[in-house]
């Protein structure tokens, strides 16, 4: 692929589960943002409107039959994904639009775009169990790592798919990619980014006993 990804080559990846109050808005300002080749929102057995207003909105909807998964639908959205980079984000709000140009344009150079939210953007909890996560990472892998489990980032579609079977169903995609993309020698960088609260609750607990970064989906 050329050096510096451009918008055209970039398929953007959202797993959604019971987000009907944000997904179209988060939909419609993607698409604002760049002339994407696709926008993929991976329904994961909503029992509310999600899939439908993704549809309204402009997205390609791919709906699961159940429930499997933030993870699960983070690998159905690779397999189905067209272009040669994915742009992956949240379907709750928390991540601006306006930071995808500069997650993108970082592939080409590195295999890996992370977008590193600042503790500040996260409560206590959750930025207590991501700085245990990373700084376990970071001595594993040998280099600092700002935020392990953000699930907003841009990679190479290929280095992705190269590591698919190592990828959880649940929560915890965000930490195992990144390790397995640091530890195969893959280039992964971190760029900051600014984390808005979220449009509903959380569906997931963070466990702060384990390194991996494994999480508890809450039904």
């Amino acid at each position: 692929m050329t050096a510096v990804a451009e918008p055209a080559q970039v398929s953007v990846v959202i797993p959604a589960f019971n987000e009907q109050e944000a997904i179209a808005d988060v939909v419609t300002r993607v698409r604002a943002r760049g002339a994407w080749r696709e926008v993929v929102v991976v329904d994961d057995g909503s029992t509310d409107l999600t899939a439908e207003r993704a549809a309204q909105a402009g997205a390609r909807v791919v709906r699961h039959p159940y429930n499997k998964g933030n993870g699960a639908a983070v690998k159905t959205g690779l397999r189905e994904a067209q272009g040669e980079v994915v742009l992956l984000l949240d379907a709750d709000g928390q991540h601006d639009p306006e930071d995808m140009a500069r997650l993108v344009a970082g592939v080409g150079v590195h295999d890996m775009v992370i977008g590193a939210r600042s503790s500040r953007d996260q409560s206590f909890t959750r930025a207590l169990g991501n700085t245990v996560f990373r700084l376990l990472a970071s001595w594993l892998t040998g280099r600092p790592i700002p935020d392990l489990t953000s699930g907003f980032r841009a990679a190479r579609r290929d280095r992705m798919l190269e590591i698919l079977h190592l990828l959880p169903n649940g929560f915890s995609y965000p930490t195992t990619s990144c390790l397995a993309l640091m530890k195969a020698g893959h280039n992964v960088t971190f760029l900051p980014v600014t984390a808005r609260p979220r449009v509903g609750r959380s569906k997931i607990r963070r466990v702060l006993g384990s390194w991996t970064g494994q999480e508890l989906e809450l039904k």
